[in-house]
């Protein structure tokens, strides 16, 4: 799945908030965001899409470079992958890949956790040889600095990297970037910086913090607050402070946090810290985690907010993220605090799955092994399926083939076969798998996402492997069956 659209909105936004002279030259980056049904994160977006920088800054203010074997220089970065989570974690793993420099070893700069210092747009000319038209390069460029030059062993890639460079930033050689880096102070050590979590749930609810009362000795005694903390030397990136964080203190481990905003926060020795605050959803119950810091944890609405003691910091900040959320994505409000509590009763948008039924005319059908690694299912079969994004599921479907297989496959030859709906484990969100069978399709299926799927094999559906996800074997037996819908998972 390539990066969500509305991430990468958000982030061109905290951007041009604060460069809002460069509207008018990011034009066509702001164009390609608002056209319909159009992934410029996907490198296959010939339009033009998005490239990821990582700017790194040594102890002495120099800024690292690579030398590529086409002769340019430049700081390291490349496509995102499907396997990126986030802007910043694209441009820490072309850092890795291009020199070998892990993101454990360098940390955000404060102020830039989630902001670019730079965006540029560039011309790519065509290349006949890999089928690649001539088209646009959207260049985010995230900062961090190298925690210490001494613990880092750098490896430039062999296959496109000559060698590395550690240049005075007035020998930069973007101009945009250089003119921005100039104006910061890039030696000495940087502040430090926190991480909150702004976690909400299908009935437009958030979860708050009851602080203990120790005025002196922790930051806003008493009050409802937001979870999170300090980044620690261990954390690559400020999500993977918030990540531990949520799990330290509560138990939490939400599979999708996106950057939302920076936030700035004085103590009372007049310290200004920045907190990035990231978003993300969550339907379980807040009595049944495990507190460790604090008294309770509780749900809110918007509403509730004024009658709460609470930092009118953190009150603008759960009002403007309520108020980005697009209405189809918050179910009713409940009337009363018992509804409320009642989690899962209310009302949950389910999640969306598109699958590929694909069967030759020999009856055999089409089962990738999942990757060992994957969150999902590791090294289990499964059909191949996706998410839906911004997008209908048909087109879904044939983007997900062309992607994970190299399939092409026409809308018309399309057809639904079976809706499965299922819970994979108590507590889960329920999801509805729609299985789609393919009429007609073109190519043969080839490992495009090799970190997701291993091999590509047709199976005979009377003798399935023993490693398949249930709810797929399930749906497979449904379809040779002739029926449309089933359930499992579910409580009797």
């Amino acid at each position: 799945m390539t990066l969500p659209h509305h991430h990468i909105r958000s982030t061109v936004g905290a951007y041009l908030a604060r460069h809002p002279h460069e509207r008018e030259q990011l034009g066509p980056l702001l164009d390609a965001l608002d056209r319909t049904g159009e992934d410029i994160a996907s490198r296959s977006t010939f339009t033009g899409h998005i490239t990821c920088g990582a700017i790194v800054v040594d102890q002495l203010g120099r800024v690292l470079h690579v030398h590529l074997t086409s002769g340019k220089v430049l700081a390291p970065g490349g496509h995102a992958e499907p396997t990126d989570d986030s802007l910043t974690a694209a441009a820490l793993r072309e850092l890795h890949e291009e020199t070998g420099i892990p993101a454990r070893a360098v940390a955000p700069w404060p102020g830039y956790e989630a902001v670019p210092v730079d965006i540029d747009i560039h011309d790519i000319d065509a290349h006949p040889g890999k089928g690649e038209p001539g088209h646009l390069h959207f260049d985010l460029r995230f900062l961090f600095r190298l925690h210490n030059p001494n613990d880092v062993q750098v490896v430039p890639q062999a296959e496109e990297v000559g060698g590395v460079q550690w240049r005075p930033v007035d020998r930069v050689t973007s101009p945009t970037l250089r003119e921005k880096l100039l104006k910061l102070p890039l030696q000495g050590e940087p502040e430090t910086a926190n991480a909150s979590a702004l976690i909400y749930n299908d009935r437009g609810e958030y979860l708050l913090h009851l602080r203990d009362y120790l005025p002196g000795q922790i930051w806003e005694p008493g009050m409802w607050s937001l979870l999170g903390g300090g980044r620690e030397p261990q954390d690559a990136t400020l999500e993977h402070t918030v990540r531990r964080e949520l799990a330290e203190e509560a138990g939490l481990d939400l599979a999708d946090l996106a950057p939302f905003d920076i936030e700035y926060a004085t103590d009372d020795a007049g310290t200004t810290v920045p907190i990035a605050i990231f978003a993300g959803r969550w339907n379980g119950d807040a009595r049944e985690l495990h507190l460790t810091e604090g008294v309770l944890l509780a749900w809110f609405a918007p509403a509730d907010l004024p009658r709460l003691r609470i930092a009118e910091t953190t009150s603008d900040l759960v009002r403007r993220h309520a108020a980005s959320l697009p209405a189809s994505q918050i179910g009713s409000t409940p009337t009363s605090q018992e509804e409320r509590r009642a989690s899962p009763h209310g009302a949950v948008l389910n999640v969306i799955g598109v699958h590929l039924y694909l069967e030759r005319p020999d009856g055999t059908v089409l089962l990738g092994l999942r990757h060992p690694d994957s969150a999902f299912a590791p090294s289990t079969w499964h059909v191949l399926a996706g998410h839906c994004e911004q997008e209908n599921a048909i087109a879904c479907l044939i983007r997900e083939a062309e992607e994970e297989a190299g399939l092409h496959i026409e809308r018309s030859d399309v057809e639904l076969v079976h809706v499965v709906h299922h819970i994979d484990r108590a507590g889960d969100r329920p999801r509805m798998g729609l299985f789609f069978r393919a009429r007609a399709w073109s190519g043969e299926p080839e490992l495009r996402e090799p970190d997701k799927c291993t091999q590509w094999r047709f199976w005979d559906p009377a003798a399935l492997p023993g490693d398949l996800v249930p709810y797929t074997r399930l749906a497979i037996e449904k379809i040779q069956s002739g029926e449309l819908y089933s359930e499992t998972g579910w409580p009797a």
